[in-house]
């Protein structure tokens, strides 16, 4: 399991496994949070398959060897800008540079200029991790609930 990974596309086959899993992923951050109307975890599965099948976007595995342990997901917009939402990684295999590798891979395959992403304020980690990507806050916020703001990043 060690060394770099690689993004694959999610098919439509395997929308309820990348459910389960984004379910996983975000399930800690439902929980400290409470932000039913924003979290990914609380998304159907029929959710999960629209943006699988969506023209605009690209959802990919994030896999280290034939094991998926996370996922990205590339939004394509009109004006050619990409935004990354969601990304997540299992909590097994976090803090090991797997979120920072799939960035820099998703910024390959679509180009590294004109990104934006949002992430919860409160969270200083992922804030670290955007930041030391290059993406810088974009002044703009939203106040979730009383526990959570959502901050807004640009590249």
């Amino acid at each position: 399991m060690k060394g770099k990974i690689q993004l694959e596309r999610v098919p439509l086959a395997e929308a309820e496994r990348l459910w389960q899993m984004q379910k996983a992923a975000f399930g800690e951050l439902l929980a400290r949070y409470q932000d039913r109307d924003t979290n990914p975890a609380c998304e159907t599965l029929e959710c999960v398959r629209d943006k699988i099948t969506r023209p605009d976007s690209a959802f990919y595995w994030i896999k280290r060897g034939d094991t998926p342990v996370g996922a990205i997901r590339v939004v394509l917009r009109e004006n050619e800008s990409k935004r990354i939402s969601p990304l997540f990684v299992l909590p097994q295999y976090r803090n090991r540079g797997i979120a920072q590798q799939a960035i820099t891979a998703a910024e390959e395959l679509y180009g590294f200029k004109d990104w934006t992403l949002d992430t919860i304020l409160q969270e200083p980690g992922n804030c670290h991790l955007y930041e030391k990507m290059g993406y810088r806050p974009t002044g703009e916020a939203k106040k979730i609930n009383e526990k959570m703001t959502l901050i807004f990043y640009q590249k």
